[in-house]
């Protein structure tokens, strides 16, 4: 068998507001904050892990603290990031939650047969919330404004917008060994979408190519995305991964320690950053389940800095 991608991992985004995004993405989407970090290429920003109940792979909405003007958007990016629900019935909900909270979102409609809803929050940020035809939630927040049958359960699809599809789907398909099941209409009828599956399939695995050459270039900022990150399971498979990219001569950054995962990033031929993580450790690796997001927390290697780093983040809340 092929080595194989088993879904999203995480998808990480930026914001130029920490503590708004915190009240956001809690209070208003009910997810958990399930680590509270730097960015560890720069300590001066926070790095903030949004998640389930229980921080499962896969669940994971990440935001890097930046002080950055608003996103240019275009094509060459990651465009929207899926939200996943159990059923119509809580697409709909969601649907009337946003309208009372006065979040921007559109009309539920089906988008590739599935009931959705588009919204953003207040930077911008772009999600669609979809029903992925599966049970509830196996891990809710207890803790969530949310009631647990319509917490969102996890990622996926994601949804990337290049100009040009012919070299991204041989990187996908023949390095990534991703599968290229279907195409559909982009909800305002112009171009069309090429859907990836990795794994198992579904919507937790599935990256969604959007063709539109008429876009300007996007130009990165809060309100935008910085980069997916697609699912493997353990330290070895990252290692044949490695391999599997030296072996295609496709430059990548080697294999990184993150000490919640273990990553190794590349860009496809149209520029979007990708990573690929292992599952593992996970985020309940330095600090218990029940009180996971409630302090600081930093890595061994910046553990020593930490009065430092304090000292220069600013208050949350």
């Amino acid at each position: 068998m092929s080595l194989q991608l088993t879904g999203i991992h995480h998808l990480t985004a930026i914001t130029a507001n920490a503590p708004e995004n915190l009240r956001f993405y809690t209070k208003t989407l009910g997810l958990r904050l399930v680590k509270k970090t730097v960015n560890q290429d720069d300590t001066t920003a926070y790095h903030l892990f949004y998640a389930d109940g229980k921080a499962t792979p896969g669940s994971d909405l990440t935001f890097f603290d930046w002080p950055v003007g608003p996103e240019g958007r275009g094509t060459h990016s990651i465009s929207r990031t899926g939200l996943r629900v159990a059923s119509a019935e809580s697409v709909r909900w969601w649907k009337r939650r946003f309208a009372e909270l006065n979040v921007s979102a559109g009309e539920v409609t089906e988008i590739d047969g599935r009931t959705s809803v588009d919204f953003e929050d207040g930077e911008g940020q772009r999600f669609r919330l979809l029903d992925d035809g599966g049970p509830a939630p196996s891990h809710p927040w207890d803790k969530s404004p949310v009631p647990a049958e319509h917490q969102i359960k996890g990622l996926g699809p994601i949804t990337i917008s290049v100009p040009d599809i012919t070299n991204t789907a041989l990187v996908l398909t023949h390095v990534m060994n991703m599968i290229d099941v279907r195409t559909y209409a982009t909800p305002d009828g112009v171009g069309e979408v090429h859907v990836f599956s990795m794994g198992e399939g579904g919507p937790a695995a599935e990256l969604h190519v959007a063709v539109q050459p008429g876009l300007p270039i996007a130009r990165q900022g809060a309100g935008g995305v910085h980069h997916v990150a697609f699912r493997t399971a353990d330290v070895d498979a990252l290692h044949q991964w490695t391999e599997r990219l030296n072996g295609f001569r496709l430059p990548s950054s080697g294999e990184v320690e993150r000490f919640y995962f273990r990553s190794l990033y590349f860009r496809e031929p149209n520029g979007i950053l990708f990573e690929i993580a292992t599952d593992g450790p996970g985020f309940a690796v330095d600090e218990p389940m029940e009180t996971l997001g409630e302090s600081l927390s930093l890595p061994p290697f910046l553990e020593p800095k930490r009065a430092q780093i304090e000292a220069g983040l600013k208050p949350l809340e």
